[in-house]
């Protein structure tokens, strides 16, 4: 499991939906659009997940639920501290020709305390800043053939797409705006999630917490 973005999408939704099985994870993960923006395609799930249960990131219980064997995951103290690493990278490592990692680290905001989010969403604005301040100098016309210098116009369109909408983001998170919180939100009643808890507070039970 080369990628860290995918090292990051299977910690966070574990994290965030734990005790959990795999087919949960793999449907939640799969309604993000996973497989679109971040490649992550179904079967490297499940690879992804007893990668990281042999690496100590992940905990497997198998749990006898209702006459049928099932695998359920929970996030283990060691791969907490690799989640906060990576979502803390993917916040504020700023290119302007990949953003998988920031769209994945943001989807995991959450699970971040909101001081933190924001500090690191400032840096990434600082950064980004920078980014677009060495884009926008003009290039020496015999710097590189012109549809490269094109391309490097696109990148510097989308930076400053980026930096305006990151601007937004953080006024709306000081004023209060933008609650982190994801309790804050009800999914419709015949979302997938509601079947998620149950299922979660069954897996719980068994597991006699």
């Amino acid at each position: 499991m080369a990628s860290t973005d995918t090292r990051m999408l299977l910690l966070g939704a574990v994290a965030l939906f734990e005790p959990v099985n795999g087919y949960q994870i793999r449907r939640e993960l799969l309604s993000w659009s996973v497989d679109d923006w971040a490649n992550l395609n179904p079967g490297s799930i499940y690879n992804g997940l007893a990668t990281l249960t042999r690496q100590g990131q992940l905990v497997r219980h198998d749990l006898a639920d209702g006459g049928r064997d099932v695998a359920v995951y929970e996030i283990s103290d060691e791969g907490r501290l690799e989640l906060e690493r990576l979502v803390t990278a993917g916040l504020e490592e700023v290119s302007v020709a990949d953003r998988k990692g920031f769209s994945a680290a943001f989807g995991l905001l959450p699970l971040v305390p909101p001081d933190r989010a924001l500090r690191s969403l400032v840096r990434r604005r600082v950064a980004l800043e920078e980014v677009v301040a060495r884009l926008a100098q003009p290039p020496a016309p015999d710097a590189a053939p012109p549809h490269a210098l094109r391309g490097v116009a696109l990148w510097l369109d989308l930076a400053v797409a980026e930096l305006a909408w990151l601007r937004e983001t953080i006024e709306e998170m000081r004023a209060g705006r933008l609650q982190l919180d994801a309790t804050t939100w009800t999914p419709p009643a015949d979302d997938p999630g509601w079947q998620m808890n149950a299922d979660r507070e069954r897996y719980r039970a068994l597991l006699g917490r």
